[in-house]
């Protein structure tokens, strides 16, 4: 297989452990082992006596529940745990997609979303969220992509980089969409649940119908990026399978460590959330008031869920700009260009205690520069 570097990951490979501020992280505030444990009498008993065998190539039965529980239609038997969302994507793509097979995919995205499909040699067409519209997808423009080869449709909601959340009526057409020319609906939702107002917050796309795939992972909203558990549910059996048989080449497994903690987060998952979401929230009103005193340089488009948002910067260059500022006053952002972005945009992050912290840096970076 020939693929491109994965421009995020290298741009995170060369400054994530070596910058003293990481303000595009796209996670929320993480926790110990010994926090998570602390959640619940008895998990620090159980988990130094859990078994290091061999797991369940599905995901452990008990850890499938729980994730059942994120869902109103979805059994056990319907859900697929994978080494974090990644590998799920890859593998997703790879059990669906031939050569030649068209995929619509909501723009801009993660690069997994697009790249592997490219790599594969489908046809891939970019369905734009553009700043000018609030990052809200147009669906009739979704109808004229759409061709007798289309395969996949690709969803984020909420969606990374912008942290746009579609409105209920654009989803639910989406769906139907969908459904009406035989399309499968692979839904990012690693964001999910992390809505600034709960009544925002969407459906399962796997709720929907035997046509939607719903992608989940510990990292983001809870904050455990480093237990490398995510997920897909779906209704539909044929696409469950393929994927199944193919994770027989990549992990076989999962860290049976991982499971357990992953399953133990979840039942505990209204606290972790709660907590990332009052941090969120905090940081937000730290942003809007930096942003409001610096609108002469920045334009600042509100999220409306998850941690990250997709501001852009006036009067140079933004890879220029984040070069110097992580260099100079070791503050990362993430500039838009690694998600093939040419406006300008850059990627800030939000989920982190210290983002008072780094918002501080940054400013003092840029009184210095203004003399």
């Amino acid at each position: 297989m020939k693929i491109s570097p994965f421009k995020l990951e290298r741009y995170f490979a060369r400054h994530e452990f070596k910058a003293d501020y990481l303000l595009c992280s796209s996670d929320c505030e993480s926790l110990a082992i010994q926090d998570l444990l602390a959640l619940e009498p008895g998990a620090n008993e159980q988990f130094l006596g859990h078994r290091l065998g061999y797991t369940e190539s599905e995901g452990s039965p008990s850890l499938r529940r729980e994730i059942c529980s994120l869902y109103h239609t979805i059994k056990p038997d319907q859900v697929l745990v994978h080494s974090g969302a990644e590998e799920a994507i890859f593998l997703f793509m790879h059990a669906m997609l031939e050569a030649g097979d068209h995929v619509i995919v909501h723009w801009p995205c993660y690069q997994a979303l697009f790249e592997i499909a490219y790599s594969i040699g489908c046809q891939v067409t970019q369905w734009q969220a553009r700043e000018e519209n609030h990052w809200e997808l147009d669906v009739d423009e979704l109808r004229r992509h759409i061709r007798p080869s289309t395969k996949v449709i690709v969803l984020n909601v909420p969606h990374n980089p912008t942290g746009h959340l579609l409105s209920h009526e654009t989803f639910q057409e989406v769906n139907r969409i969908a459904q009406a020319n035989g399309i499968i609906l692979f839904s990012d939702e690693v964001y999910r649940g992390l809505e600034y107002r709960p009544e925002d917050r969407l459906p399962a796309a796997c709720d929907m119908g035997e046509h939607a795939v719903s992608l989940g992972v510990m990292s983001k909203i809870y904050g455990l990026a480093g237990l490398r558990i995510g997920w897909i549910a779906t209704r539909n059996p044929e696409i469950y399978a393929r994927m199944a048989i193919l994770k027989d080449y990549t992990t076989i497994c999962n860290s049976a460590p991982s499971e357990f903690l992953a399953e133990l987060a979840l039942r505990h998952r209204a606290a972790l959330v709660e907590r990332n979401v009052g941090i969120v929230t905090d940081n937000l009103a730290v942003l809007d008031q930096f942003f409001q005193r610096h609108a002469d340089q920045f334009i600042w488009q509100r999220p409306k869920a998850g941690p990250i948002a997709f501001p852009r910067l006036m009067g140079e260059d933004v890879e220029a700009f984040c070069d110097v500022l992580v260099k100079a006053a070791g503050v990362l952002l993430l500039p838009g260009s690694v998600y093939e972005d040419c406006r300008n945009h850059f990627r800030i992050g939000f989920g982190r205690k210290n983002l008072p912290d780094a918002i501080a840096q940054l400013e003092a970076f840029l009184h210095q520069r203004r003399g």
